[in-house]
């Protein structure tokens, strides 16, 4: 990685409480993902009105123009200030304009300020962005009026709850092709099968990213791979890593649509119309379901109304949450949907809520096929 990084610096103030360990670790894949880690702070976890003082993280990512090309690589260091202040500091480097494919771009086919490949200007995009990351964009403040107005005990229960932890956010990082491949790594296998999988790819195969005087790139953190480094991952590699064959196929699947993923991901607003429409153009990806996408665009877009319909344990989970009674996904969706269009925002609260439900249903174990 070059050595000519360009830093810049930020305060951001967002006007209202922040939290960002609870905001940014739904993004954090276990204690040691290489992209991301979370510093709780002197805080440890606690949240509240106040937001997190102290709290920090380290961050790295791709940016890519909205043809899809790679414009650069960033390290980002979040810290806390305050209730509603976060500082965020950028080392950036620019590169080559080629798409994800190899192929050299259009350049008339860029037409936003996001598309100049210089350091500094790849530095300010992720200045921006990191805005998102933290939640600026996802006001909670019409769910808060819904839970009033229905008035019953479970509204005013999750009301409390929200009351609570003001600042926990929903992040839109933006990187979308990331989460779909992180998402596809946890599909039908237990956490540590998902988190080593990832941790070992990036451990093997991720390169450093881009480090300065003032944001000094810790010697863990390496950037996710892009389409064109994950399809020269060989198929042995992967069953090493604990990827399921059917797992790396889609994986692979999406690698070779990554220009037209980072495109979508441009193209599409925050709004939840867009999002859902988006989301029903990625499951047309073999491989891509409705769990897949939703814990994607959760991450990438902050999809408030998209809840991971699949998942192993959620369902019985919000239906224990809820009603004291596990439930299916069917159910789950008939007991969030006077919520709509806050789904992913109950939640969210349900888990913020330190509800535990018992599990009496079969574990699923993990099977090691690496030694066949």
């Amino acid at each position: 990685m070059s050595t000519a990084a360009h830093e810049t610096e930020a305060l951001l103030d967002l006007g209202e409480p922040i939290d960002l360990p609870r905001t940014l670790g739904v993004l954090q894949r276990g204690v040691g993902d290489p992209s991301i880690r979370l510093d709780p702070g002197s805080a440890a976890m606690e949240g509240g009105p106040g937001g997190t003082p102290g709290a920090g993280a380290w961050l790295c990512q791709r940016v890519y123009a909205a043809d899809g090309r790679q414009l650069g690589q960033a390290s980002m260091r979040f810290d806390q200030l305050g209730p509603s202040s976060v500082r965020v500091r950028v080392a950036a480097t620019g590169m080559e304009a080629v798409t994800d494919s190899g192929a050299t771009a259009d350049a008339e086919a860029v037409t936003d300020a996001a598309a100049v490949t210089d350091a500094e200007a790849v530095a300010q995009v992720l200045v921006r962005r990191a805005e998102q990351m933290l939640g600026s964009q996802d006001s909670w403040q019409d769910l808060e009026l819904l839970l009033d107005a229905l008035g019953d005990e479970t509204s005013a229960a999750l009301a409390r709850v929200r009351r609570r932890h003001p600042g926990v956010r929903l992040p839109a990082t933006g990187a979308l092709f990331d989460q779909l491949v992180t998402a596809t790594l946890e599909q039908k296998v237990t956490h540590d099968q998902a988190r080593t999988g990832w941790r070992q790819l990036l451990r093997s195969h991720g390169e450093e990213p881009p480090s300065s005087s003032r944001v000094p790139a810790p010697e863990w953190m390496r950037l996710p791979l892009t389409g064109a480094q994950l399809r020269a991952v060989p198929s042995w590699e992967w069953h090493r890593l604990w990827v399921q064959p059917a797992l790396s196929k889609t994986i692979q699947r999406v690698a070779e649509r990554a220009t037209r993923i980072h495109q979508l991901s441009a193209e599409t607003g925050l709004e939840t119309e867009s999002v859902a429409e988006l989301g029903q153009r990625l499951r047309s990806i073999p491989g891509i379901g409705e769990w897949t996408v939703a814990e994607a665009l959760q991450r990438s877009h902050g999809a408030q109304d998209l809840p991971a319909v699949g998942d192993y344990h959620l369902s019985s989970f919000v239906g224990a949450a809820l009603t004291g009674r596990r439930t299916d996904d069917g159910g789950m969706l008939r007991l969030l949907a006077p919520y709509a269009p806050h789904r992913q925002r109950i939640i969210r609260l349900l888990k913020l809520s330190g509800f535990h439900h018992q599990r009496y249903g079969p574990k699923l174990t993990p099977a090691d096929h690496r030694s066949r």
